[in-house]
């Protein structure tokens, strides 16, 4: 193979390895590694759905313009599967390169003549260096980030770094994890010319960002927001934001001086459960919430209709993955925007909020209470497994240190005193929000809460006029939403009549895409839908452009259809661009899927899925 131009902090790394061998952590060292080093980087990890023996891999992008998507491509393959060989082979992109432990001879390897194989003899450098299997097989982990640290230019010290501080109380893990990494590094700068013409070099491009997954960003923003009940069942992929918010709440939760924990934590026996203990905390005044995925947004659907009914604020975070039925639990999707949005029978409609990132799912958080208790409704916010559990380059979290809870038409004990009756569900305001009251701040205060028929005074009835004044009101209360949700991002040039709509982690390619399309003379418009219902700008830029793509991960176009029900655009002038095989959307995808229509006369490459 004929030699390249060499390629600086542009370039994609993929190591595959065995579920449970310990490779996270390697993956993790190399990644803080280049971003330590100023260049921006994007970690994907594709793991499978149980516990061990199934094969795993991670992604690293070395992306110096700090684009935030899924490649598409691999320029860099560590293969460390056997089972796995043929396919992660032709997973590399022609002129990359395949490394693979070569302690024993794979001639198969060889069929592909457009990329260069590297050996090197991982297992026999560990086996001579350290005892034990589990050890030598943790070892050869490290192992393979000194391979990837001299082939790359990746600073080797900062490396140190990264282990001393990672093993600072462990001495003796700390010296081995040295020794492994500096077996690889040594061999490879023996064997091997260095580095390849994919190099990282130091940057200056991270400074004020940190790297942070959507899960633990989300249960920080809970815990500043004031939440203290989280009531949950496991369910991948959310089951680590439970985690990381009790991990925070056991650090800020805790009287220092008598021990006592000022939270709880639960986990329910399942999903039904786990939403009552939140709409009952929530009731008597806690802010409560819970976490889920798909399966467990599906159980809880007659329960959010009782808060939707009943007006209890009630926050819920679906943590999208794929479907239907358990699906594939270790894979992205957005399939839940339906099941969401109309979540539980009858004319139900539910607010939803869709964040892209981490920052936006720590800020959104916050604000999930804040628009449930104003609203007295139930409030989604849909992330998905990707900005869920993957690792983002976000900047750094602030919080506003003055922050006071919107605990909406909330009324005291001495505002209660005051009224001459107290009407739960009577509109005093005209905006279709009723005040409330928390149980035992003031009997005057006391009401009927049920999910059965009521009447805006908090009375039981079937009659038919006083039924269709409380759900008028409640449509009405729909209405304000659409005021109080996050407003879409509206990027636009004036008499440019192609855009794309879109939402979510579909953001980050549509970026890079954007760009992609104007280097080639295509310029469009773009709106990222931040929440249901869609306010007044979403209507606005939908009537202003002829030509609209709308981007979305799911197959039967949940967004789209969504558009057609809640605005007057015509179904002629949107096209579907969708994702939905469980892996991150990449920018190629987008720019090939808008490409096809608005330059038909110009080649595309073939779409990578």
């Amino acid at each position: 193979m004929s030699a390249s131009k060499t390629r600086v902090n542009d370039f994609v790394i993929k190591i595959a390895t065995v579920n449970g061998t310990g490779s996270a952590s390697a993956n993790g060292l190399l990644m803080k590694a280049i971003f330590r080093s100023g260049v921006p980087v994007v970690g994907k990890n594709y793991f499978p759905s149980n516990i061990q023996g199934l094969p795993t891999w991670y992604e690293i992008r070395v992306t110096r313009d700090g684009y935030r998507a899924r490649s598409g491509h691999v320029d860099i393959m560590v293969a460390l599967n056997v089972e796995t060989y043929a396919r992660d082979l032709t997973e590399v992109s022609s002129g990359g390169y395949f490394i693979y432990d070569s302690t024993w001879p794979r001639p198969a390897l060889a069929k592909r003549d457009d990329i260069s194989v590297i050996g090197v003899p991982l297992a026999q450098l560990c086996n001579e260096n350290f005892q034990g299997v589990r050890t030598r097989i943790l070892m050869k982990n490290i192992c393979y980030a000194g391979v990837l640290a001299a082939l790359c230019n990746i600073d080797v010290d900062i490396i140190r770094e990264l282990l001393a501080e990672t093993y600072a109380k462990k001495a003796q893990l700390l010296d081995a994890n040295m020794k492994a990494m500096q077996l690889g590094y040594d061999y490879t700068r023996a064997h091997v010319a260095c580095p390849l013409p994919l190099v990282v070099e130091k940057m200056d491009a991270t400074a004020g960002k940190i790297v942070i997954d959507g899960n633990t960003a989300t249960a920080l923003g809970c815990v500043c927001a004031g939440a203290t009940v989280g009531a949950w069942y496991p369910i991948t992929p959310s089951t680590s934001l439970m985690d990381a918010y009790k991990s925070f709440c056991e650090k800020l939760r805790v009287d220092r001086e008598t021990g006592r924990k000022n939270y709880v934590s639960i986990q329910a026996e399942d999903e039904l459960a786990s939403i009552g203990m939140v709409i009952g905390a929530s009731w008597n005044g806690a802010r409560a919430f819970t976490a889920t995925s798909g399966p467990g947004l599906s159980l809880m659907q007659e329960f959010l209709g009782l808060a939707y009914y009943a007006e209890v604020p009630t926050v819920l975070f679906d943590v999208q993955r794929v479907g239907p039925s358990t699906g594939m639990p270790t894979r992205t999707q957005q399939c839940d925007l339906h099941s969401a949005a109309y979540a539980s029978h009858g004319d139900t409609r539910q607010v939803c909020l869709y964040p892209a990132n981490p920052e936006e799912c720590f800020e959104f958080a916050a604000k999930a209470f804040d628009l449930a208790e104003r609203l007295q409704t139930p409030v989604l916010v849909l992330s998905d497994l990707d900005i869920g559990m993957n690792d983002w380059m976000c900047p750094e979290l602030k919080w506003d240190p003055n922050y006071v809870p919107d605990r909406g038409k909330l009324l005291d004990a001495e505002q209660i005193a005051k009224l001459d009756h107290f009407w739960r569900f009577y509109d005093h305001d005209n905006d279709g929000i009723p005040q409330r009251t928390l149980p035992g701040v003031n009997s005057k205060g006391a009401y009927f809460a049920r999910g059965s028929g009521h009447n805006q005074y908090g009375r039981y009835t079937e009659d038919a006029k006083e039924y269709q004044i409380v759900v008028d009101r409640l449509r009405k209360k729909w209405l304000t939403a659409a005021r109080l949700v996050p407003p879409a991002v509206i990027e636009q040039e004036p008499r440019v009549e192609t855009a794309i709509v879109s939402l979510g982690s579909c953001d980050a390619a549509v970026h890079e895409a954007r760009a992609r399309l104007a280097q080639q003379g295509m310029h469009v418009n773009y709106m990222r839908i931040r929440g249901f219902p869609f306010g007044e700008e979403v209507e606005r830029f939908l009537a202003a452009h002829r030509t609209i793509f709308v981007v979305e991960q799911n197959r039967d176009a949940q967004l789209r259809s969504l558009l057609l029900l809640e605005t007057g655009v015509e179904r002629t002038r949107m096209r579907s661009i969708l994702h939905y095989n469980g892996l991150p959307i990449p920018a190629s995808y987008v720019v090939d899927g808008v490409a096809a229509v608005i330059a038909p006369a110009r080649p595309t490459a073939q779409r990578v899925v």
